[in-house]
């Protein structure tokens, strides 16, 4: 063993000794899940939920627990990588990649195949073994023969020499796909910002007072507006005005983008700020072992 495996070996020691002493000798202890059942009128069990400690019928957990000590793992593993690569984050990454596809599949099964096309091509059938709920009574309806053939058609691509056949499918997709996000995107992203930027420039109130700050706001959208688009209008050489006017756009582009970034640095963040309250609250209990000293 080296000596960068002998420093991790020491640590990993240490912090072991460092839970089960907390564990041990700590009023507070580390995390653990209590749970209490649920009960309909009739009096049978229906669900779990977590619940204190000290509250009636309230016992302990030890699958959910586990499950919480499993977490706390995985976020250290994936923390680890801070670090440089190694074992344990792989091991988090194929984890969460192995879960993930998974759970789509699964998905994709029940709210694809079973709910939008085996409900319209075999009633009957789907409702006897998985949509009990399902009209007795629904036609089959076999324009979804179409559908069928073409995701059939899309395997076609793992065949030699059939490949070309699984073209014709990825086409109508990709196809109708671009149709319909089209006019989203167009709608969304091109006319509504048309419309925001069609604002009167001296805003009045009821009484038909000058609205000051408001009529500079708008004043201020209106020319960052028209410096953004000069700064993209190229038919013109950006010198004199229209050069000044341009490195206005720059500046508001810029500040723009900085805020965007800025906005999306603070979501992470605060997800990153949820995973420590996590492993120190939840976890280690730090909350309530440090109750005493903060006099809370």
């Amino acid at each position: 063993m080296n000596r960068e495996g002998r420093v991790w070996t020491v640590l990993f020691l240490l912090g072991g000794a460092a839970l089960l002493a907390k564990g041990l000798l700590t009023e507070s202890g580390l995390g653990d899940i209590h749970v209490k059942p649920a009960r309909v009128a009739e009096g049978r069990t229906i669900a779990w939920t977590e619940a204190a400690a000290g509250d009636a019928g309230a016992v302990f957990s030890p699958v959910r627990t586990a499950g919480l000590w499993v977490a706390a793992f995985l976020t250290l593993a994936i923390f680890s990588y801070l670090y440089r690569d190694n074992v344990f984050y792989k091991l988090a990454e194929s984890i969460i990649v192995g879960v993930s596809a998974g759970y789509y599949l699964v998905a994709g099964f029940w709210d694809s195949i079973v709910a939008q096309l085996m409900t319209e091509l075999v009633p009957q059938f789907t409702r006897s073994w998985a949509v009990p709920g399902l009209d007795a009574d629904k036609p089959a309806d076999w324009w979804f023969l179409v559908p069928l053939v073409l995701s059939v058609w899309l395997f076609f691509k793992f065949l030699p020499g059939q490949s070309w056949v699984a073209r014709w499918p990825l086409a109508f997709v990709v196809g109708t796909f671009a149709g319909l996000r089209l006019v989203l995107f167009l709608e969304a992203d091109f006319v509504n910002q048309i419309r925001n930027t069609i604002m009167p420039l001296v805003v009045y109130s009821a009484d038909r007072s000058v609205l000051v700050w408001s009529s500079l706001r708008n004043v201020g959208i209106i020319l960052s507006l028209l410096a953004c688009l000069t700064y993209f209008f190229f038919s013109v050489e950006h010198r004199g005005v229209v050069g000044r006017v341009s490195r206005v756009g720059i500046w508001v582009l810029m500040i723009t983008f900085g805020a965007s970034f800025a906005f999306t640095v603070m979501g992470r963040i605060t997800l990153l700020t949820k995973r420590f309250e996590f492993l120190f609250n939840d976890c280690l209990r730090l909350d309530e072992f440090l109750k005493p000293f903060l006099g809370t």
